[in-house]
């Protein structure tokens, strides 16, 4: 008999691709082979509870194969498979199948799940999915991809770096070389991606870089800097650099990262507060819009800690991005709030260029959609919803529109796709599917960075073509070169910027352009699939 429910199981899954009605429709199947009596086919929930008595490692087949919204959905349908009632504190905890799944998901993305419950979420389930859903769309994955710098987290959660510091800038987390020329162009090269000396006792989770200052965020929630310290950026309180990631002391619990290009940066932590800090953008001096989402006193020129907005106090907000002087939230209601100044319409409000304070976009609100994810850059931004529908709006090309829009507008070439990650630098933009298509689009000369063999711009998205057979699980675009990881942790690098795409064995130099994605030797990121 458990031959048989296996072959059904297997079978069921390959025809189904993994959705909900597939499922309830195995468990009904199952039900018949087990010879459950007819009164226990009268319950309120007789497909999903035949599951619970399945073996457990077939029941873990099933969920495992659902995504976040189809795992939820099941979830609902049946009490036993939710099971995260309170028990008594003396007691021990029963964790249904739904939870174990979740847990194994965060588990597998190098993610720590808290003893105890946190104070704002109601129960388990909900906090775990909804915990589910924002990693697997927001903005951050593990590798990012700078001026001259990438940064990975490998399989085993390690920060590992490549590329080259230059003019004194220390991009590289490596201990500065005390051979080597201060006032030099050149400090350091690092050809394949190699591990960080003193970060190899924490677990990574997640990285991002502005170009001269990057982030790590670790499984504990610890944030860590280094590079550039000018403004502020590096969250330490002064304005020295470091060469060497040092932890930002007053972050803890953070969930969320980034690192505008601008010397500005934002964290959000698992209460879902918002904090700032780094240079105050003053395009209006008379408006104090800097893009922290706060004024500051004096025409202060930054915040050199970590601040928390304060006027998003009563919003949870799940992911943030910051640009060149503005910066734009996601909350978990699926709202879009900016803040800061733009010339071009990056703020979403129309002709309006300056907002000290979050304000909501109410062309996104119009739309009736949950966003989940946004990108904001240069002078465009972009942010997607739950559904997979991508909107962009801002300056040039690089919005997806092919012309500048100053209110939000869904990118026309991407209708018909699910979207589920966005990533956006300098003037370029990308996209990840959820078949795994990668699609580039940038307003100006590419460097390769696109991946379509040619460097010439590309107005709205393209397919990368040289990436129809792998499944991209996540991308990052920069001005100058592109990483794309598969499901798998294979990461593959194209652009002009080849001395930071791992690629570098001593003999190239930067004009020596890789035109079309090539898998890096030797690495693996962190897999991007469900255990």
């Amino acid at each position: 008999m458990f031959a048989a429910l296996r072959s059904a199981a297997h079978a069921a899954l390959r025809a189904a691709n993994a959705c909900v009605a597939a499922a309830i429709r195995w468990a009904l199947f199952a039900f018949r082979l087990t010879n459950v009596t007819a009164e226990a086919s009268t319950s309120a929930c007789p497909a999903p509870t035949t599951l619970l008595l399945l073996p457990a490692e077939l029941l873990s087949v099933i969920l495992s194969s659902l995504d976040t919204r189809s795992l939820a959905r099941f979830a609902a349908t049946c009490r036993p498979l939710w099971l995260d009632a309170p028990t008594p504190a003396s007691a021990p905890r029963d964790i249904g199948p739904v939870e174990a799944e979740l847990r194994l998901r965060a588990k597998a993305r190098g993610l720590e799940t808290a003893s105890s419950l946190p104070d704002f979420a109601p129960s388990w389930v909900p906090y775990l999915l909804k915990r589910d859903r924002r990693d697997a769309q927001r903005r951050q994955a593990p590798l990012t991809a700078g001026i001259d710098v990438s940064i990975f987290v490998d399989e085993g959660g390690r920060l590992l770096t490549c590329g080259r510091d230059s003019g004194g800038i220390l991009r590289l987390g490596h201990a500065e070389d005390p051979d080597a020329d201060p006032d030099g162009d050149t400090i350091r090269r690092i050809g394949p991606p190699t591990p960080v000396p003193s970060m190899q006792d924490r677990r990574i989770v997640s990285v991002a870089t502005g170009g001269d200052h990057c982030l790590a965020l670790t499984a504990q929630g610890e944030v860590y800097s280094w590079g550039d310290g000018e403004y502020g950026a590096l969250g330490h309180g002064d304005e020295n650099s470091r060469a060497v990631p040092s932890r930002i002391e007053s972050l803890s619990r953070i969930e969320s990262i980034d690192a505008g290009i601008r010397s500005t940066c934002a964290a959000v932590n698992a209460a879902g507060s918002l904090f700032t800090w780094g240079r105050a953008m003053y395009m209006l001096p008379q408006t104090m819009s800097n893009g922290l989402g706060y004024a500051l006193e004096s025409q202060a020129e930054s915040q050199l800690t970590p601040k928390q907005v304060e006027a998003l106090s009563q919003d949870r907000v799940v992911g943030v991005s910051a640009g060149q002087g503005f910066t734009l939230a996601v909350t978990d209601a699926g709202a879009v709030f900016s803040f800061g100044y733009s010339r071009e319409g990056a703020l979403g409000h129309g002709p309006l260029e300056a907002e000290v304070l979050p304000r909501r976009i109410d062309a996104l609100a119009q739309t009736g959609r949950r966003f989940v994810a946004v990108a904001a850059v240069n002078d465009h931004a972009l942010a997607l919803t739950e559904e997979g529908e991508l909107y962009g709006w801002g300056a040039g090309c690089a919005n997806g529109h092919g012309s500048t829009e100053r209110t939000p507008r869904q990118v026309a070439a991407l209708i018909g796709e699910r979207i589920k990650l966005v990533d956006a630098r300098h003037d370029a933009s990308c996209a990840v599917t959820e078949k795994g298509e990668l699609f580039t689009w940038s307003s100006c000369c590419s460097y390769y960075n696109l991946g379509h063999g040619v460097n010439t711009p590309q107005d709205t998205p393209k397919r990368v073509e040289g990436l129809v057979r792998t499944r991209v699980a996540a991308a990052v675009i920069g001005g100058w070169h592109t990483l794309a990881a598969d499901e798998d942790g294979v990461v593959w690098g194209f652009g002009q910027r080849n001395r930071a795409l791992g690629l570098d064995d001593g003999t190239i130099t930067i004009y020596s352009p890789v035109e079309m994605p090539t898998p890096i030797p030797t690495l693996r990121v962190r897999a991007l699939k469900s255990p």
